[in-house]
């Protein structure tokens, strides 16, 4: 009797069974492909293994061009989203950038959490993960986060009515952020390589549903708006 494939093996056989049916059903798909990009959309997301982007929107390979991190942060000094921006927009000409939270974020509960103890200090770093040194990266990705929740000011709402708040306020903070980013602003003020008008958007994935919500905090050109 054969061995169960492992979940490695599952993922390679997976892949040539899609392939094989891509190529039945459109056989210049993969042809056309490969010639090159031009999504309409970057999505900033949550590295949450249940947001798989192009699964929830149905899309694509091709539309949408992803940057996903713990807790779906823009931090105005990381590199990485700020490159990821920058490409996308000048070099790749998308006319959209979502920033997309969702319900039951693990990133987002743990910084509820620490901001509900009666021992958080906002007076230095923060420990968000007792677990881990207060100088870890997972600790200083998220204390942004858990300084956001601390100023909400939720200790006194239980942990469940709480989060769904964080969340969205989180998403708010970080378009706030994106439109604080030299990419969007020069595509604002300047316009873009490509010609295109940038919009940025605020949305929430609700894991119980499988619903996108738009949190209606749209931005574009001033002149768009």
């Amino acid at each position: 009797m054969p061995q169960p494939l492992n979940p490695i093996e599952r993922l390679l056989d997976a892949n040539v069974q899609w392939a094989q049916a891509v190529s039945k059903t459109q056989p210049d798909f993969f042809r056309e492909s490969a010639k090159g990009q031009s999504p309409h959309t970057l999505w900033i997301g949550c590295a949450d293994s249940r947001v798989p982007d192009s699964v929830i929107t149905a899309a694509k390979p091709g539309d949408i061009f992803v940057h996903r991190n713990i807790a779906n942060q823009l931090h105005l000094d990381d590199t990485n989203v700020l490159s990821v921006l920058r490409y996308a927009v000048d070099y790749l000409g998308v006319e959209h950038v979502v920033i997309v939270g969702h319900a039951g974020c693990g990133g987002a509960a743990a910084c509820l959490g620490a901001a509900q103890s009666p021992n958080l200090s906002l007076d230095g770093p923060i420990t968000t993960i007792d677990s881990l040194p207060v100088d870890s990266s997972l600790n200083r990705w998220l204390e942004p986060l858990t300084r956001l929740a601390a100023s909400l000011q939720l200790s006194s709402i239980p942990h469940e009515e709480a989060m769904p708040i964080l969340v969205e306020e989180n998403v708010k903070a970080q378009v706030a952020n994106l439109a604080k980013t030299h990419a969007i602003n020069d595509a604002w003020t300047k316009g873009t390589r490509k010609g295109q008008n940038v919009w940025i958007h605020g949305w929430v994935y609700d894991l119980s549903t499988g619903l996108l919500k738009d949190l209606n905090i749209s931005q574009g050109p001033p002149s768009k708006k």
